[in-house]
């Protein structure tokens, strides 16, 4: 795939985040009642500094999974690119950004993780070891990186309004680890199914060096 350009970057951020803020309330509806706890439980048991811990829900979309965090006393942060899930996601009082995956501006080191879930797959793949490098440099020494992304071939692409990379389990590990990080575990949802049904590669990091 060729090279893609600043504004072909920009028009694709644009239309995945219109299409989002256009179905913002659908979305809450139809994920209010997700079943992620092996998601969280995966991600809080790799984190090795005392809790509270303060993390990063990347991509909060309206808010669910910081509601989690902060109900278990962690500070929880929020960042969205969609304006509707942002103001939706701080309904639950925790302080969320305002912020493209592709522009992100993050305080350095201060976070003991960051939470991915079902997000990290909208950035391109000739964006993902920057975008990966600053998540990393956000993490406090030894943070961790929680992410779950649907798995694939390798391809990308739009599928409707959203654009998507879908990368396999291998792909997927040597672009993480090349920037930084040590795979602690990973395993593939829904638990249970088949491997065919198994649409969500999820896989857990630990900032090295």
């Amino acid at each position: 795939m060729r090279k893609l350009t600043a504004s072909e970057l920009h028009e694709l951020s644009a239309r995945t985040l219109a299409h989002y803020d256009a179905s913002a309330v659908s979305f809450r509806e139809g994920t209010r009642d997700h079943d992620v706890s092996q998601n969280y439980a995966a991600f809080l048991r790799a984190i090795t500094h005392p809790p509270p811990f303060v993390l990063l829900d990347l991509g909060c979309g309206p808010g669910r999974d910081l509601a989690y965090f902060r109900s278990h006393g962690h500070e929880a942060v929020g960042l969205d690119g969609s304006a509707s899930f942002v103001e939706m996601a701080r309904s639950t009082g925790c302080e969320v950004l305002h912020q493209s995956f592709l522009e992100l501006s993050l305080t350095p080191s201060r976070f003991h993780g960051v939470f991915a879930n079902a997000s990290l797959f909208h950035v391109p793949a000739q964006e993902l070891p920057r975008v990966l490098r600053e998540l990393r440099d956000a993490l406090a020494d030894g943070g961790v990186l929680f992410s779950s992304n649907p798995h694939g071939q390798d391809t990308e692409g739009f599928s409707g309004e959203r654009y998507g990379a879908f990368h396999t389990l291998e792909t997927w590990r040597a672009q993480v680890i090349r920037v930084g990080f040590t795979e602690v575990e990973h395993y593939y949802r829904p638990a249970g199914k088949p491997r065919s049904e198994q649409p969500w590669l999820a896989t857990v990091w630990r900032k090295s060096g």
